[in-house]
């Protein structure tokens, strides 16, 4: 007996019968994507009672409404614009405050530095 050999030599396991018991991989391409569900379609999706399809790249409305989208959705980039606009000055202003902040914050340090150190010029002196 082998002082390093090998002590545990399982069994081989027996060659499987079938590779599989599904008929699915004689099948065609097209007939897998039908039977299995791979064919998804175009996607759809309903926003505020209007349902939309992804044609092209693009969201496109399945009512005939068109003209109303198109109004609709220049009214829409027009209030983000100003949202946006809106939202680019509140931020400037917060920046502004944020450095009055920092400003006053360090010129109180300052004041109060300045005073503890007269208190201690002042207990000397007496």
């Amino acid at each position: 007996m082998p002082l390093f050999g090998n002590s545990f030599s399982p069994k081989k396991t027996p060659p499987r019968k079938w590779a599989s018991l599904s008929n699915l991989h004689v099948l065609d391409r097209s007939t897998r994507e039908t039977e299995l569900g791979l064919e998804y379609g175009t996607p759809t999706m309903n926003l505020a009672g209007q349902s939309l399809k992804f044609e092209n790249g693009q969201w496109v409305s399945e009512s005939g409404g068109f003209l109303g989208d198109r109004r609709e959705l220049q009214r829409l980039r027009k209030r983000n614009q100003q949202l946006e606009e809106e939202n680019n000055l509140l931020r400037l202003k917060v920046d502004i405050l944020l450095d009055m902040l920092s400003e006053t914050t360090a010129e109180s340090h300052l004041m109060e530095k300045e005073l503890e150190e007269l208190k201690q010029h002042s207990r000397r002196k007496k």
